[in-house]
């Protein structure tokens, strides 16, 4: 048998903290469950986990405050939130700080592990986290940087991997399918309209030169040009 998975988990809730526990571990996986954000960001700087479940609502550190914080060291971790909220702007959130996914409070064992198996899957040797020329920019993915002569700007997690498949399939049709199931999980309506605002943030970081241009490709996906 594989050695288990490393996850982390941060849950305040005891009862369901053990349930996620004891149910990833009937799967081979290592689960470090935490009790809040202090805690888990310990954990996670002593343990080095292959992925991170955090609940949104905890007690001394929050989930998105922890994300923030592992998101500045770490680029490629996968993230899941956790959150009780159903506001369209508390999941937005998530996602501008580096969250890959969440799930919305009751959710059923079998819809986390499939959520935890995809992200794990996707390939990380793919991405070159090396300085990037576009236009009169550079970008760096590892450092999530878009940098002109004279000024230098930061990007979210989220932000900064889109560009990137953008710029790998330059001046072609980044399909709108194989996006969204890279970088969100699911082609869904909800998740379609993120990344259209993602595109949107793009297009006003990079306006700085005109040559760039992110075409929207009705009904198929985006194209950048440059």
């Amino acid at each position: 048998m594989n050695s288990p998975i490393k996850i982390l988990l941060a849950e305040d809730e005891p009862s369901l903290g053990q349930i996620i526990k004891e149910s990833l571990e009937t799967r081979n996986f290592e689960v470090l469950l935490c009790a809040n954000g202090e805690e888990a960001y310990k954990v996670y700087k002593a343990e080095n986990p292959l992925l991170l479940v955090l609940d949104v609502m905890m007690p001394k550190k929050d989930g998105f405050t922890l994300a923030k914080e592992i998101r500045e060291e770490n680029s490629d971790i996968p993230i899941i939130f956790l959150t009780a909220k159903s506001q369209t702007d508390d999941v937005v959130e998530g996602f501008n700080l580096g969250g890959n996914d969440y799930l919305k409070k009751p959710f059923s064992m079998e819809e986390l592990i499939v959520r935890i198996n995809a992200l794990l899957k996707r390939g990380k040797g793919e991405l070159n986290d090396g300085p990037i020329k576009i236009g009169s920019y550079i970008f760096n993915l590892k450092k999530q940087t878009l940098q002109t002569a004279t000024s230098i700007e930061n990007l979210t997690h989220r932000e900064a991997h889109l560009l990137y498949y953008l710029i790998k399939n330059k001046n072609q049709v980044l399909e709108r399918s194989f996006i969204l199931k890279k970088l969100w999980g699911d082609d869904d309506f909800f998740n379609a309209r993120s990344m259209d605002v993602f595109i949107t943030k793009l297009r006003k970081k990079l306006k700085e030169d005109s040559a760039i241009q992110i075409i929207n490709v009705r009904g198929y996906g985006y194209k950048l040009i440059y």
